[in-house]
């Protein structure tokens, strides 16, 4: 009877904390849902400029609760010391290897997609797209606010809810894991694309690891999407 309480307790608490984190999903969804209208009523400038309004004070509210509850959680549990680890020459220097491996993706992905053998991801096509629309506000927010809020969300909450044990088999798959549903929440299909969304995904989860530090990832996923997008 101990142990059946200990495991309904336990998949209590493990379905409380997946709620728990796709609630993140969906208030960051809502912030891209304001910027979607705002692109879409360019044409006005006085609705367009009120919904940017909106957005601004929406993406600083999330902002400060998204860095609260990672802070928070950090406090409760935090096995393997994420922190803040100082700049130095050699971890400048690792960042730049994992940079160099992201963009040998997306050139891969690039060469792919020039041969046919992938189509064009219609998540890019339609960041683009909206770009053209409404170039500022958009192009501001996948480089400077997006990369900060999907670190936060798929490798910092994401790994402390669900595989929080310093554990070699627990880092694995907590990087495959995060990777995946990142790259779900871009491709929204399984195919090569979900795949080379995914390959980043990992790339960016091996650096919070190994770097012990949400600033390095937030920093490599800044890069890869102002080379994707400039």
């Amino acid at each position: 009877m101990n142990t059946l309480t200990k495991m309904g307790r336990d998949l209590g608490d493990w379905l409380l904390r997946s709620l728990r984190w796709i609630g993140f999903i969906f208030i960051y969804l809502v912030d891209s849902l304001i910027l979607d209208l705002a692109t879409t009523h360019a044409s006005q400038p006085n609705l367009a400029n009120r919904l940017v309004g909106a957005m601004l004070i929406y993406s600083a509210l999330l902002l400060a609760f998204l860095a609260w509850r990672y802070n928070k959680q950090l406090r409760a549990n935090n096995p393997r010391g994420f922190g803040r680890t100082k700049l130095t020459s050699q971890r400048f220097w690792q960042l730049m290897g994992f940079f160099v491996l992201m963009m040998a993706i997306q050139r891969l992905w690039i060469v792919l997609t020039s041969l046919h053998i992938l189509s064009s991801p219609a998540n890019q096509t339609a960041i683009n797209q909206q770009v053209m629309q409404f170039p500022f506000w958009n192009l501001a927010y996948a480089i400077l606010f997006a990369p900060f809020v999907e670190e936060m969300i798929f490798r910092g909450i994401f790994l402390n809810y669900f595989f929080s044990k310093n554990t070699r088999l627990m880092n694995f798959l907590g990087v495959l894991v995060s990777g995946l549903i990142f790259g779900f929440m871009h491709a929204n299909n399984i195919s090569f694309t979900l795949l080379m969304y995914s390959a980043l995904g990992w790339v960016l989860g091996i650096a919070y690891l190994h770097f012990k530090d949400v600033r390095y990832s937030t920093a490599l996923h800044f890069l890869n999407n102002l080379m994707s997008l400039i």
